[in-house]
């Protein structure tokens, strides 16, 4: 999921978790202060050229702090805060609704926020996405760990284990589903609206796919 901006209206606020305490905010505030000053550098001079070194200048902490925060260079371009909201989102979801249906709600939202809201990152980091294997690379590692908070979710809405094959599958499935979603919107020049090309995922996912 896309990166939010520190203090932007958030869709899931009713969902989210308590506000975090000061100790968690300055955490926070940190790592966007780190990604804010990535996206600005690799987009003044590209992603090879922009260095660790670089970005801990430009957002005024030590190369340590940076890799404390973020193992990788990769990681700083892909990670995010989305994770817990869009759990707490789907969790917040009515338990009769259908689990594609509450998945096509959160996910839509989460979209629209960051197009709406951070259209620069979203556009920068996609570009990265389909241009730079070592970043495509650490994201699909990244969404694996989307994938597993997705299989408790799906677990406790269906009164299965979340090592069940098929909730392995549909959960993994569909992030997997996501990621190429957003690799084809990349691809094909960002023409075409993402949240309607996540429905059409979704629908793939529910309905099966039907020459």
């Amino acid at each position: 999921m896309a990166g939010m901006a520190a203090d932007t209206p958030h869709p899931f606020a009713a969902a989210a978790p308590p506000r975090p305490g000061l100790r968690e905010r300055k955490k926070l505030k940190t790592r966007l202060a780190i990604r804010t000053a990535t996206y600005r550098l690799i987009a003044e001079q590209g992603y090879e050229a922009t260095t660790v070194e670089q970005i801990a200048e430009a957002a005024e902490v030590s190369p340590s702090t940076v890799f404390r925060y973020f193992p990788a260079k990769e990681d700083i371009v892909i990670t995010d805060e989305y994770d817990p909201l869009v759990e707490a989102a789907l969790r917040a979801r009515p338990p009769g609704e259908p689990l594609v249906e509450s998945l096509r709600t959160v996910v839509t939202q989460a979209l629209r926020h960051s197009l709406d809201h951070e259209p620069e990152e979203m556009l920068l980091r996609t570009k990265l996405l389909t241009e730079v294997p070592a970043v495509r690379a650490r994201m699909m590692h990244s969404m694996s760990a989307t994938g597993r908070m997705l299989c408790e979710v799906v677990a406790e809405r269906t009164g299965r284990r979340a090592d069940d094959l098929e909730v392995r599958v549909f959960s993994m499935g569909f992030v997997a589903a996501l990621l190429e979603t957003t690799v084809y919107w990349a691809e094909h020049g960002r023409q075409d609206d993402l949240a309607g090309l996540v429905d059409r995922t979704l629908d793939t996912l529910g309905n099966g796919f039907r020459l």
